[in-house]
């Protein structure tokens, strides 16, 4: 049972794990509660989560399979029961989980017979297969079957585009949302003016993270959304089109940054709600502080640079960088010890 509170106003927000399984390794599910809420507020945060889990959050899949012994994708290779295309199917279905940046190459090559499988993949250290015994083909002869794979991080879900080439490549149908399902309902109590409501949230996803990560991860990415409105300063930006030339309102997270120099009371509140993955920082400082659990400015400004040196990976100019980040927009050096 996992239960936080947030003061709002002179109610307590409280939300609370109130259910929590694994059914396999690939279907996890998680059922929170949020309250009091006053009329209304739950079917707007409701809808906006649910929005978040299942089109916010990034995931890891394969996007394309390689191999120049398939002429094409709808063929079929002796000594292998599945077909190049359910192949590629079952390849599409493999889940996987990183924290890797643009793609990466892995393969598969394997010696029959016997049947292939997600542990038969060689993939890089910062990619983890969730379910190593799905099923990917079923070699009947003693013939080599050697794939090379794309491995890729996003968001969402990309169709493949029709590929004619001749060099044996073929784009999978990548599925990178981690949530597989998510509802929300509410309860209703209280009379009249009194009325609040209680929040239900019920999360399904595919074992690449459990359902209170995503709670967060949507959370946060939420969160990332608004900042911008807590102090834009408009400015004119010219947009052109083939036809019309329109002008918009525009501001930069840099800019608001700059102005957070010069009020206190700003930026005390701005270092609560801006998340490390806004400040420029490389992909393996990145997940270095994201596996110490520091998530916001605050988070990092909680430490100094020898709790930094400390974390696992951890490099001097990984330091360097970070109080130079710290410098350029907060105006914030962090001490080099905790006293």
């Amino acid at each position: 049972m996992v239960r936080e509170e947030i003061a709002v106003s002179t109610r307590t927000l409280q939300w609370k794990c109130v259910e929590s399984r694994v059914d396999s390794k690939r279907l996890y599910y998680g059922r929170f509660i949020l309250s009091p809420l006053m009329k209304g507020q739950a079917d707007t945060i409701g809808i906006a989560m649910r929005r978040a889990l299942l089109g916010e959050i990034e995931g890891t899949c394969i996007t394309r399979a390689k191999s120049e012994k398939i002429p094409h994708e709808y063929s079929t290779i002796v000594g292998i029961e599945e077909s190049v295309h359910e192949i590629l199917m079952n390849l599409k279905e493999i889940v996987l989980r990183s924290n890797l940046y643009g793609t990466r190459d892995a393969f598969i090559c394997v010696r029959g017979p016997g049947y292939v499988t997600a542990q038969d993949i060689i993939s890089p250290p910062s990619v983890e297969i969730v379910d190593t015994t799905q099923h990917i083909a079923s070699l009947t002869e003693p013939i080599d079957l050697c794939i090379g794979l794309q491995i890729e991080r996003n968001r969402g879900y990309r169709m493949k585009t029709p590929n004619n080439s001749q060099d044996g490549s073929y784009p999978i149908d990548a599925v990178f949302m981690p949530v597989r399902n998510a509802n929300h309902s509410i309860h209703s109590y209280g009379n009249g003016n009194e009325k609040q409501e209680i929040l239900f949230l019920e999360i399904w996803t595919n074992g690449s993270l459990t359902p209170k990560e995503a709670l967060h991860e949507a959370s946060r990415n939420l969160i990332d959304l608004f900042i911008p409105f807590l102090d834009a300063q408009e400015e004119d930006i010219q947009l052109e089109d083939n036809q019309n030339k329109v002008t918009l309102p525009f501001f930069t997270f840099h800019d608001r940054l700059t102005k957070l120099r010069k009020n206190k009371k700003e930026k005390e509140i701005a270092l609560k709600c801006i998340f490390i993955d806004q400040s420029e920082l490389p992909p393996r400082t990145y997940n270095c502080l994201k596996r110490s659990n520091i998530h916001t400015l605050l988070d990092l400004l909680n430490n100094s640079q020898e709790d930094l040196m400390k974390m696992f990976h951890f490099q001097i100019e990984d330091v360097k960088q970070i109080l130079d980040i710290l410098q350029k927009h907060f105006a914030i050096d962090l001490p080099k010890n905790k006293f």
